[in-house]
């Protein structure tokens, strides 16, 4: 095969590096988790034409229209997680009309619920809490202190007591700042506490919080400013008392996996320079621990940009209604959102993808709007798209957001790990990982190749060099299409003789593409 040949002829490779370099490098105990290329932590370097490309999610149906009464087109802050043999969703019901009340009166924030069997197909239950216009025949689920952006969650603290088995932040209420709640069954809701329990910050955004089980704390990200719209943390042990916030660092993955140049601060169209590598504003976070690789932090913040009546801006859908919008607040008609895509290990330093994971897409009404191309918080997974696949993740994002009528979501997906993926084309390309060490006893790949490609893999040891049995001569030729590819050399799998040493890997493909990879133990 040509790519067979052009690997093998790569097996020099690591002489570029001294074994001086090799050697200082501290091991990173893998052990059995699974790793994503969606950052450049564990990569020495990449060789050939070898890149990390990121992959942006499809379009499927629309599964929420927002026309209620109490719901209208503020639908912004959705929040979708998996309960057992149930998903939930948590959205914001609310209406701000822009033609003085002639398509719909402005409503008030209200929290509403929705929920599914199969994360496709939802339901809004009448949930009987609130009263609307005389009636408790709705589906709202909040409506009080907080209900501006309410983030719930299930709480997998061991510790946390029955009647606070679910948990939220929300803002929006007499004091500023972020209320905690707390619900034993995700439906009927109260304060855990009075008085906002974190003060610092700008808040009018979806402002979330976690258990973080890698860490045995709780963990929140919040809207603040810092030469525009950033990103605060802080994390507490009881959900009530807060560490003081600090702002998120940032590197741009402006060449992945290229050194020095992997951080480089980039500019937005408009020519401003955002520093700290953060490459735009970032309007919402959306940060949740990933539940096949819990110790990655994924993000997907909303990019703000407005570049003002460029000769684009007018040739955007609706321009007469952009003008509607804009006659208080001209970045109402000219500001554009879609989504981004951030990665972080340490909770604090993430890895910016400077190019946008959503795009508004090629539609002809109802797109392009300031406030559309908002992605729920939370990531689920649902049967595939195709008939005998594995299943798939999803995602809900905003359309039609502020306009006359009601907004509505519509489900995107993505393969599993699918974000990112180490790629190269038929003409080849490698990649060398840091030193690791790994507990399992054989090593599995999310992968995909074409017919005609290849994966091999080569274990080595710390100084580079490869190891007998275990080269890229003795490598199986890997193809075909799994999320969980079993890497063989000679036809065997077993590595339980490594387990506890420093290793490094080699991927070497042609025409494919590999999204994670983990040592599994077990068959």
């Amino acid at each position: 095969m040509h790519g067979r040949w052009w690997c093998l002829g790569l097996l020099g490779l690591t002489a570029l590096l001294s074994a001086r370099q090799l050697a200082a490098a501290e091991p990173v105990p893998l052990g059995t988790r699974r790793e994503l290329f969606v950052e450049d932590g564990l990569i020495e370097r990449l060789a050939g034409h070898a890149r990390l490309v990121m992959h942006r999610p499809e379009p499927r149906e629309l599964v929420l229209e927002t026309g209620e009464p109490w719901e209208g087109n503020a639908t912004n802050y959705v929040t979708v997680f998996r309960d057992g043999d149930r998903y939930r969703m948590y959205y914001r019901g609310s209406h701000a009309s822009y033609l003085q009340g002639r398509d719909r009166p402005n409503t008030r924030d209200v929290y509403c619920y929705a929920e599914s069997t199969d994360g496709i197909h939802w339901t809004k239950p009448h949930l009987g809490l609130f009263e609307w216009n005389g009636s408790k025949a709705n589906n709202i689920v909040w409506d009080g202190p907080g209900a501006h952006g309410f983030a719930p969650f299930r709480d997998t603290n061991p510790a946390a007591s029955p009647d606070a088995r679910y948990k939220a932040l929300g803002v929006g209420g007499d004091k500023p700042g972020l209320y905690a709640f707390r619900s034993p069954d995700g439906i009927h809701w109260s304060l855990l506490y009075p008085e906002p329990v974190i003060t610092r910050g700008a808040f009018d955004s979806l402002n979330l919080a976690f258990w973080d089980a890698e860490r045995g704390e709780y963990r929140e990200y919040h809207r603040d400013f810092r030469d525009g719209r950033d990103i605060r943390t802080g994390t507490s042990a009881d959900f009530v008392h807060w560490t003081g916030p600090e702002y998120l660092n940032y590197a741009a993955l402006v060449q992945p996996g290229g050194g020095a140049q992997a951080s480089r601060d980039v500019r937005d169209p408009k020519g401003a320079g955002y520093p700290f590598g953060r490459v735009s504003e970032l309007y919402t976070n959306q940060i949740t621990p990933y539940h096949r690789a819990p110790h990655l932090l994924l993000g997907f913040p909303t990019r703000y940009i407005d570049r003002g009546w460029t000769p684009s801006a007018k040739a955007l859908p609706r321009p007469d209604y952009r003008r509607v919008r804009a006659k208080d607040s001209p970045r109402e008609g000219t500001a554009v959102t879609d989504g981004m895509l951030i990665a972080s290990r340490d909770r604090q330093q993430f890895a910016v993808w400077p190019e946008s994971f959503l795009r508004p897409g090629l539609r002809t009404s109802d797109s392009w709007f300031y406030g559309d191309t908002y992605q729920n918080w939370g990531l689920v997974e649902t049967a595939p798209h195709l008939p005998d696949a594995p299943p798939e993740l999803s995602l809900y994002v905003t359309e039609r957001t502020l306009q006359e009528t009601g907004g509505r979501l519509r489900r995107y997906s993505l393969r599993l790990d699918g974000f990112v993926s180490l790629q190269a084309p038929l003409a080849g390309g490698e990649l060398i990982s840091r030193p690791v060490t790994f507990a399992g006893t054989e090593l599995r790949l999310n992968a995909s190749t074409s017919a005609a490609g290849s994966i091999r893999v080569e274990l080595q040891d710390a100084d580079g060099q490869p190891l007998p049995g275990l080269t890229l001569a003795d490598c199986d030729d890997l193809y075909g299409d799994d999320v969980e590819l079993r890497v063989t050399w000679r036809d065997q799998a077993d590595l339980s003789r490594l387990r506890g040493q420093t290793v490094r890997l080699r991927f070497v493909l042609s025409d494919a593409d590999v999204y994670s990879y983990r040592f599994a133990s077990g068959p």
